[in-house]
């Protein structure tokens, strides 16, 4: 996968609020009280390497973790600076919420948290879906050999005879 930059400085931002205004979901900052909630909810709804990218970023004062809910029930999260500094992701909306703009909505607040804590540019590490953060924040792909942080990533392997 191909990683993306995002110019925290480009119009497109304030575009995407104007998108995001009507969202029926509260985005906030995960309070560190809540990790094991989000990390296991991100566990069982999307990965364990994410649920662990989750851990790093709720470890950061301000947590680098933000929420979407919908009267009280978590509905999506979106984590920067979590692999890397100045990495945005992993983010992820439950499947039955997909296609409201949560998704858009915790990109927004997620990039307005970046740079308002100084970034200038965000970087979208092995961005699944391009065209998604390319309409949505007119990304643009970073040039590299096939070579990306998650390079060498671990993984888990069945047990032997199992």
């Amino acid at each position: 996968m191909t990683d993306l930059l995002v110019n925290l400085y480009s119009r497109r931002l304030g575009e995407l609020a104007a998108r995001v205004d009507d969202v029926e979901a509260s985005i906030r900052v995960a309070l560190p009280p809540e990790q094991h909630i989000v990390t296991d909810w991100v566990r069982t709804n999307f990965s364990a390497y994410w649920a662990s990218e989750v851990a790093v970023a709720m470890a950061h004062q301000p947590p680098g973790c933000l929420i979407a809910t919908i009267d009280g029930t978590l509905v999506g999260f979106a984590c920067y600076d979590a692999t890397a500094r100045g990495f945005f992701g992993p983010t992820g909306v439950h499947e039955a919420m997909r296609g409201k703009k949560l998704g858009l909505a915790l990109l927004y607040h997620s990039l307005i948290a970046m740079k308002a804590q100084g970034y200038a540019y965000a970087i979208i590490g092995s961005a699944g879906p391009m065209d998604f953060y390319t309409n949505a924040v007119g990304a643009v792909p970073i040039a590299a050999d096939k070579e990306d942080i998650y390079q060498g990533l671990l993984r888990i392997k069945p047990a032997a005879g199992g």
